[in-house]
């Protein structure tokens, strides 16, 4: 069989079979094990919780009473019918004007109204996965080289890398200073690179963390900015969870209110990644915009947008949607004061059992501190625990290995995407890992060891299932 498969792949283009996709990391592992073992409360209640998948559902609700009250905007509706013939003849890649506008002022209130963003400037592209890879071919070639704090996101290996054939360079952060991005990390990993004649065209971060759940200060984006306009490389800052802060955090700042505000700055050089998944819960609309203050990247991303334009059905109904102050005020309101409880709730019942994790302002996630748990301090020992909390406590978080982190022992869990009484279960499942009645660790002995998961794809069947879909692999919704 092997054999065979590699009898096919070689008929195939480098691209298409390269490793780059990343889907042999235990990330993705751990959404095959779900699969094939999801929970559901009556069907499967033994079953495997999804806690690492980075949805936001908590606001539906109030998405759903606007549609409700809304019906024009949609053109399969007896009140929007007879915009159908208009919206769906249009296929200009610039977008619709109204959807362009009205995604710049939700970008703009996000941001607290400190920063306006130009219409015209907003360019489309199939979700942030494809922003991500649509502003990696705007500015390197293959070979070239994007330096990334660590920790990261995982799947930012394929949507930066995968097709564009662009290396990541980590910028190693560590727990004792908080995962700070420190100028002296930067320089290192900067230096490093140039001895081994590796070109480097910039700096990507993510703003809010994915995994920490924080945010960045005005100070350290300055010190960031600074260091891209010495090197002149661009600085690419993901800001997909910028209206995830939490109600009682400070408030959100983003790279383009630095900028404005900083003297002699190279802006040609920033440029802003952006989706609507995170934010409002709409993975599904593959709604991803790049957002970049030079002007040559505009004029070049806009021409390759229409390899991943947004339906203009979608852009026609969140024209509406978001230009509808009443409803984004209350639901970015909202959406801050559910994720910030949701997350005190979790953290309530971790401290009931000892377990630490860092401190976080924002996401659909935290980052879950078990070094405790380990028999060694070592990424063996950290796989070999998480395998333990896939196959006995049937919970799928996420490795902390699986993001490039220094140090073994940390975990993403994601509590967003589940309702109130899937959260109690999964934290009584927590409950039976560590010992609630002694509030000590219980030791990985206890349990049974011998299961594996192996890291290799091809242990599984090649559709492995989605989330939501039985035949799409899950590197589709990957978050």
């Amino acid at each position: 069989m092997d054999s065979q498969r590699m009898s096919q792949q070689h008929l195939l283009s480098k691209i298409a079979t390269n490793d780059k996709h990343g889907e042999n990391s235990p990330y993705f592992d751990g959404w095959k094990a779900y699969e094939r073992n999801p929970f559901h409360p009556t069907e499967n209640p033994q079953g495997v919780i999804q806690m690492g998948l980075a949805e936001n559902q908590l606001c539906f609700d109030l998405v759903e009473e606007w549609i409700l009250n809304n019906p024009e905007a949609s053109i399969c509706t007896p009140e929007g019918v007879h915009q159908f013939r208009n919206i769906a003849n249009f296929q200009d890649y610039h977008g619709l004007q109204e959807f362009r506008n009205a995604i710049a002022n939700w970008m703009s209130k996000v941001r607290g109204g400190r920063v306006r963003f130009d219409p015209d400037r907003i360019l489309m592209s199939g979700g942030a996965t494809g922003a991500n890879e649509q502003i990696m071919f705007c500015l390197a070639d293959p070979g070239d080289a994007f330096m990334i704090p660590t920790p990261f996101y995982p799947g930012f290996v394929r949507d930066l890398c995968w097709r564009t054939q662009v290396q990541l360079i980590p910028v190693h952060c560590h727990s004792s200073n908080n995962f700070k991005i420190t100028r002296e990390a930067l320089e290192e990993a900067y230096k490093k690179a140039k001895e081994d004649n590796i070109n480097v065209k910039g700096l990507i971060i993510t703003n809010p963390s994915n995994p920490l759940g924080t945010t960045l200060d005005k100070d350290t984006l300055k010190s960031l900015v600074s260091f891209i306009n010495e090197k002149n490389i661009h600085l690419v800052c993901d800001e997909i969870y910028a209206a995830t802060v939490f109600s009682s955090s400070p408030s959100y700042v983003s790279v383009a209110e630095v900028i404005q505000e900083m003297e002699h700055c190279k802006r040609e050089l920033v440029h802003v990644i952006y989706s609507l998944s995170k934010d409002m819960g709409f993975p599904g609309f593959r709604v991803g915009i790049v957002y970049s203050f030079n002007d040559e990247v505009v004029s070049c991303a806009r021409k390759m947008s229409s390899f991943g334009l947004v339906s203009s059905q979608t852009q026609h109904m969140l024209a509406s949607m978001l230009s509808d102050e009443k409803f984004v005020t209350r639901f970015l309101s909202e959406n801050s004061r559910r994720l910030e409880e949701r997350h005190e709730k979790f953290m309530k019942g971790l401290e009931e059992v000892n377990i630490a994790r860092f401190p976080s302002s924002a996401g659909l996630f935290f980052w879950m501190n078990l070094k405790s748990l380990l028999e060694e301090p070592s990424f063996e020992a950290e796989l070999k625990l998480w395998r333990v909390i896939i196959h006995e406590v049937k919970l799928n978080v996420s490795p902390g290995s699986s993001f490039n982190c220094s140090e073994p022992g940390w975990f993403r869990v994601c509590f967003a995407n589940m309702d109130d009484e899937t959260v109690d279960i999964a934290l009584n499942r927590i409950r039976e890992l560590v010992g609630k009645e002694t509030k000590k660790p219980v030791g990985i002995k206890r349990w049974q060891l011998n299961l594996r998961l192996s890291f290799s794809s091809r242990m599984f069947d090649e559709s492995a299932m989605s989330p939501h879909s039985p035949l799409a692999s899950p590197l589709v919704q990957a978050t």
